[in-house]
């Protein structure tokens, strides 16, 4: 089967948006939980991938390898299935102005979202990073001291822009991803759904934008790892920031300005039924 058009990845998008807010909370909150681990899944190899490479030796390079290996995050989302707090931020609304649900149904989802993946970019970042000691302290040798290093970079790299520039990094990180997620919706196999989500998230990663649910792992990674310098405040307020520039990446470039172009005229356009599964992200 073809790849879809634009338009009728609009029609995809803002019905699997308005399926996602009819489900229990406890199904909600339980696929959120596997797609904050599952972004942090990517983050860690992200981590390891980049580590004890000397930008005199490789200059930016890292960067793109980092890039590379976090898609792994998405791609598990999208094939797997999870609902994923950034995904939600364009598909929900979408379905909202697409008259199929209302702005009191987005904020519950989003928020419910927000909060299982939280939950499990924590467990994710205190069990299977530090605890095992993947990620080391300042105290480890080896490979644990080339994670643990490269981990503070990032780190102070997240928590030392101006509130304007990480804003605009998670606006430019979310429009990203939300084309990544878009683009996903209009292939029809598994292999053509991983193209479409490499790029876009390579590249957001690669410019060092902020995606607010990466953050939660690496922030709270830095936490437990004892990284010098690493705080609460800080992580909450690069949250804060990144999170609403995400929601202003996915809602403003992606979904509104698909809506105008695609759905505006056709409040009630609704996409093919029968053997097309559900997309999630």
């Amino acid at each position: 089967m073809t790849a879809k058009e634009p338009a009728e990845i609009a029609k995809v998008a803002a019905a699997t948006g308005a399926k996602k807010v009819h489900r229990t909370w406890d199904r909600v909150l339980v696929s959120a939980f596997l797609a904050g681990a599952y972004i942090s899944f990517g983050a860690l190899v992200a981590i390891t991938v980049s580590s004890g490479l000397d930008p005199e030796t490789w200059g930016t390079l890292p960067t793109l390898f980092m890039g590379a290996a976090f898609t792994l995050g998405l791609v598990l989302v999208l094939i797997a299935g999870s609902d994923l707090a950034t995904g939600n931020m364009m598909l929900v609304p979408l379905g909202a102005m697409n008259g199929k649900i209302n702005v009191a149904d987005v904020v519950r989802n989003v928020t419910l979202v927000l909060v299982g993946n939280l939950l499990g970019a924590l467990f994710v970042a205190y069990f299977l990073a530090v605890s095992t000691g993947v990620i080391g302290d300042a105290d480890s040798t080896g490979s644990a001291q080339l994670t643990f290093t490269r981990l503070a970079e990032i780190a102070d790299g997240k928590t030392h822009h101006t509130a304007w520039e990480t804003f605009l990094r998670g606006v430019g990180c979310n429009w990203l991803v939300c084309l990544a997620v878009w683009m996903s919706l209009a292939a029809t196999g598994v292999s053509g759904k991983i193209l479409a989500v490499f790029f876009p998230v390579m590249a957001f990663v690669a410019m060092g934008f902020d995606h607010v649910v990466a953050n939660m792992f690496f922030l709270p990674a830095a936490l437990f790892a004892g990284v010098e310098g690493a705080n609460w405040g800080d992580t909450l307020t690069n949250w804060l920031l990144a999170g609403v520039g995400n929601l202003v990446g996915a809602v403003v470039f992606v979904g509104t300005s698909y809506w105008y172009l695609f759905l505006r005229d056709q409040p009630d356009a609704a996409p093919r039924t029968g053997s097309e599964p559900a997309e999630r992200a």
